[in-house]
């Protein structure tokens, strides 16, 4: 299941779904990310916090980025269901941003294709974020301690 939306989702029901789907799954890893209040949090205190993060993207070539990276998961791990929900639109701090679920035969495979998938849609979807401040907005970047997560897996 996959879904860029701006409504906000229900983990519990995302994760009765995903039960229901996976068959003879023996783990289920679910991720659900917020919106942080404050982007680098080495800097909390020295950059103002974040009152608005405003997430665009182009329908179509997306989902395409999207489904590309639940395929490579796919391709390394034994994946029996998954799904990928990423939100766009005005979203404040404390918000639901994205959840990755992924069922299993096997526990390992489950953490690894969640952690993939998420490694991967921090630094290649195709996602553009403008954080709003009290003293103005910026488009922001995906950091490198992102980029090193997801090159780890190049190495695999």
């Amino acid at each position: 299941m996959l879904s860029v939306q701006e409504a906000d989702f229900d983990v519990a029901a995302l994760y009765a779904q995903l039960r229901s789907a996976a068959g003879n799954a023996g783990a289920i890893v679910s991720f659900t990310g917020l919106v942080r209040e404050f982007y680098d949090s080495t800097e909390a205190g020295r950059e103002p916090a974040v009152q608005r993060l405003v997430l665009e993207h182009y329908p179509g070539m997306t989902e395409k980025a999207l489904l590309a990276i639940v395929d490579e998961a796919r391709l390394r791990w034994d994946v029996l269901a998954w799904q990928v929900i990423h939100r766009v639109g005005p979203l404040n701090a404390g918000d639901q941003i994205v959840h990755v679920g992924i069922a299993s035969t096997h526990r390992g495979d489950a953490f690894a294709a969640a952690e993939f998938i998420m490694d991967y849609l921090k630094t290649r979807a195709p996602f553009w974020k403008k954080q709003h401040t009290a003293e103005g907005a910026e488009w922001i970047e995906s950091r490198s301690s992102d980029e090193a997560a997801r090159a780890r897996w190049e190495k695999r």
